[in-house]
């Protein structure tokens, strides 16, 4: 990243529009040194990139201008990129909208100060179409809050963009979504997406994309959305992110208001992420199959923190913390075909058994919920109010393997279904302690249809066995 020390003294920040390209690659600036940071091999990367750039105010495009800068900054753009040359913007404002950025596009700005302002009109950028090697570091793109055209779903929309790259900008203020990713491949790292109406970052049908180490903020209704038109293998690697305050304004049940959301998108990554505050799931994966989640902290979701749900084959959900939420991990719906998971490792407590809307089903305050093909093996669970575990529901449960796991203080530590037609289960060397009301029991549905379990005397499909039990 190129960062400008702030050693301007009496000099007016803004003055460096004025600067000519041989003072910024001589690397001073009005007496600042010019300091390139990463490795030595990602700096003499950068220093070949920025070799001979073009300097954006030699080109006519002043920062601070009062009148629209849409024109003279395209011609920048093309002027660059036909001369296969960076192009740098100086610190200041650019009033523009309905930009487009040609193959080889290569713009460096500095971090925080060089700011693109959405003058209304359609879009900031109204699209990047069908080329590649796209490569934006250092800007600002302020939508302002201006309405944006119907031909596009974000501030910033990018469409079949092969090789894109965003490192260090910022993007606020969009009426839409921040960024718009449809099939692309590339990687948006090191960003901060703000005040989105819709999702701060949506990517549809990814062709080999890493969305890593962001900072998203205070969206109307999602934070990162991995998303495909038809189900089918992505591979999208979502890392290292900071997502925090994320809102559900279209509402609904789960649709909207996820810090990640996962649909139709199989062998997607999502891993080492901070969510926070999300009004539904900190990370929500619906027909997502091979999905790992793994190593995130999920701190005060409105509804379940974890969710694997619907026609999934394959979740590996491992060593995430939930601090907060009505549930704490998901595994569902067998009844179409979500199935096939391993859920292990992960610290689950503070669990509310009030939720956003009129509970359905089994209703809230439940730690792990599983159905189908599912070992839950060295999990903590303290503070359920209604389930430690709820294994099954009505028919729908098959091959659970519940083991080695610690429940404290919940209402009832472990419920499992025994309706006619349930599968196997087996549920052995758990600790249960400090129950409310049962230990290890049977459910018909909602209603509690059993004595306390021990052994499969009474339950053929019921494997009950070695567990500790105490007040």
């Amino acid at each position: 990243m190129i960062k400008l020390l702030s050693r301007y003294g009496t000099h007016d920040p803004l003055s460096t529009a004025k600067l000519s390209r041989r003072a910024f690659l001589g690397g001073t600036v009005a007496g600042s040194a010019l300091f390139l940071s990463g490795t030595p091999g990602q700096t003499a990367i950068q220093l070949a990139d920025l070799r001979g750039s073009m300097d954006a105010s030699e080109l006519g495009l002043v920062p601070n201008a009062g009148d629209d800068q849409t024109a003279v900054f395209q011609r920048a753009i093309n002027r660059a990129v036909e001369n296969g040359r960076a192009l740098f913007l100086p610190a200041g404002n650019y009033p523009v909208a309905n930009l487009r950025f040609p193959s080889g596009t290569l713009i460096v700005g500095v971090p925080g100060r060089t700011r693109l302002i959405y003058q209304g009109g359609g879009g900031l950028l109204a699209t990047a179409e069908g080329v590649s090697n796209v490569s934006l570091s250092g800007l600002t793109f302020d939508g302002a809050n201006q309405t944006i055209g119907d031909h596009t779903e974000g501030l910033l929309h990018f469409v079949g963009v092969r090789e894109i790259s965003l490192t260090d900008c910022a993007v606020s203020g969009s009426s839409k979504s921040g960024i718009v990713l449809d099939r692309c491949s590339g990687r948006v790292s090191q960003c901060s997406v703000t005040g989105a109406a819709e999702a701060a970052i949506r990517s549809n049908e990814a062709m080999g994309l890493q969305i890593a180490d962001n900072v998203i903020a205070d969206c109307a209704n999602g934070g990162i959305w991995v998303h495909r038109w038809k189900e089918g293998e992505d591979g999208t690697i979502v890392t290292g992110n900071r997502i925090e305050r994320i809102g559900a304004k279209y509402g609904g049940t789960g649709q909207w208001g996820n810090g990640i959301n996962v649909f139709r998108a199989h062998g997607v990554v999502i891993s080492n992420n901070r969510v926070a505050d999300c009004a539904f799931s900190a990370i929500r994966s619906n027909t997502g199959s091979n999905v790992q989640i793994i190593g995130n902290s999920c701190l005060r979701s409105g509804e379940a923190a974890i969710y694997s749900e619907f026609a999934f084959q394959g979740a590996l959900i491992a060593n995430n913390i939930v601090d907060g939420a009505t549930t704490g991990i998901s595994m569902a719906n067998f009844m179409d075909g979500g199935r096939l998971a391993i859920c292990s490792g992960n610290l689950i407590r503070n669990l509310s058994a009030e939720g956003p809307y009129p509970p359905q089903v089994s209703g809230f305050g439940i730690g792990i919920a599983a159905e189908a093909d599912t070992t839950i093996t060295g999990n903590v669970i303290e503070g359920a109010p209604r389930f430690g575990m709820l294994l099954g529901w009505g028919p729908y449960m098959r091959n659970i393997v519940a083991s080695q796991n610690v429940l404290r203080a919940c209402g009832t530590g472990i419920a499992v279904t025994v309706v006619e037609g349930a599968g196997s289960a087996v549920i052995s060397q758990n600790i249960v302690q400090a129950s409310q009301k049962d230990a290890i029991v049977g459910y018909r549905w909602l209603d509690k249809a059993t004595r306390e379990l021990d052994g499969t005397r009474d339950w053929s499909h019921l494997q009950v066995s070695d567990n500790q039990v105490s007040a």
